[in-house]
């Protein structure tokens, strides 16, 4: 039993529950055999219904439909105890072409390796005074849908392993990522993938570097992905409440029993 409980709230009107129990199942089978050997970090996956409260101390990962989203928990970045949330925008994905499972296992395995969203590497180049952070996400390298691989019938993220973030590794010297795709250590990208990269003295903050020719851009990040957060001051997080007010309100009727 892991130290981490994590909820799963089903909050799309695109996906089913029976979905969502099939992708939690292979999600659990992804953390405990495949994401914790390798990172040593662990978690429990619990479904909780909508018109249920979380338990207390477990972290969110919730299933919404829009990136855009307006109603609650589209914009928001910690549970109402201020832990770890995870945002899967599953319309979106799927308009962009995408497998919605993927994206769930993307923010899962990204969530569990940096809940706080501010850990990085830093590799110097030159003189003292310079060089780049690189943000510490173990799924944007590899994070096209293409290198994703099945659990049963769902399709889950490719990601790193520890020493991708490693610059002293050798090419083929050891493994980087679970599928094992990639040959070599940061900043080798697989196409399709992107990191975030903090370059100490051009002082422009954090950019996105890509695949495609290693083309380093500025554009304004999506609401609610982890790169907006990146880039926003801890104290400008804010506080989710689990329920929408579709779902509050077929709480109060249950309550009420009517």
């Amino acid at each position: 039993m892991s130290q981490i409980k994590i909820a799963v709230i089903n909050e799309s009107t695109v996906v089913k529950d029976a979905d969502v129990a099939a992708a939690v199942h292979a999600l659990q089978t992804q953390v405990h055999d495949h994401f914790a050997p390798a990172w040593g970090i662990d978690a429990d996956l619990t479904i909780v219904p909508k018109t249920v409260r979380p338990p207390d101390g477990s972290w969110w990962l919730v299933i919404l439909d829009n990136a855009d989203q307006a109603g609650a928990l589209g914009y928001h970045d910690v549970t109402n105890e201020g832990l770890p949330l995870g945002k899967v925008f599953a319309r979106t994905t799927m308009i962009d072409g995408g497998v919605w499972t993927v994206t769930a296992s993307h923010e899962l395995l990204e969530m569990l390796g940096d809940p706080e969203i501010n850990l990085t590497v830093f590799v110097q180049k030159g003189q003292q005074n310079a060089g780049r952070m690189y943000a510490y996400e173990v799924c944007d390298a590899c994070e096209d849908d293409q290198f994703g691989y099945k659990i049963g019938n769902v399709l889950v993220s490719d990601f790193v392993y520890p020493a991708w973030f490693e610059t002293f590794r050798k090419k083929n010297s050891t493994q980087f990522d679970y599928k094992s795709h990639m040959h070599s250590p940061l900043p080798l990208l697989l196409p399709g993938g992107y990191i975030g990269i903090f370059d100490i003295t051009a002082g422009n903050g954090w950019q996105q570097l890509t695949a495609d020719a290693a083309i380093r851009y500025s554009s304004r990040p999506h609401v609610g992905s982890r790169r907006e957060r990146r880039r926003t001051q801890r104290d400008q997080w804010q506080v989710s409440d689990v329920f929408t007010p579709e779902a509050a309100s077929r709480r109060a009727r249950l309550e009420a029993g009517v």
